[in-house]
């Protein structure tokens, strides 16, 4: 059963702990970054075919990383909203340097 969260700030903790393994979170951010270059061709290029490359970049990345090295389900089949934005906040956190990459 899903636990329930009151709030993202509520969600996130649970969220990082989803993603201790090291190995998982390198493919979280090679997936987020190929997800803004992906998301860039598409603008750039005017061409909405590239969205479709974006999302499986992203989620393909981030799938790996969870059934071959978390060894767990990822969040985004219990809290789709919250574990997307998870994602993008972890992202960044990675890049201000509070999360190890």
């Amino acid at each position: 059963m899903a636990t329930r969260f009151g709030s993202f700030r509520d969600f996130y903790p649970f969220y990082l702990s989803e993603h201790a393994n090291r190995i998982s979170r390198r493919l979280h951010f090679i997936g987020s970054c190929g997800v803004i270059a992906l998301l860039a061709t598409a603008l750039v290029q005017r061409n909405a075919w590239w969205l479709p490359a974006a999302l499986a970049c992203g989620y393909g990345f981030a799938w790996v990383g969870h059934f071959f090295f978390e060894k767990n389900r990822p969040a985004t089949f219990r809290h789709p909203f919250y574990s997307l934005a998870g994602d993008w906040v972890m992202f960044v956190d990675i890049l201000r340097g509070r999360v190890r990459l």
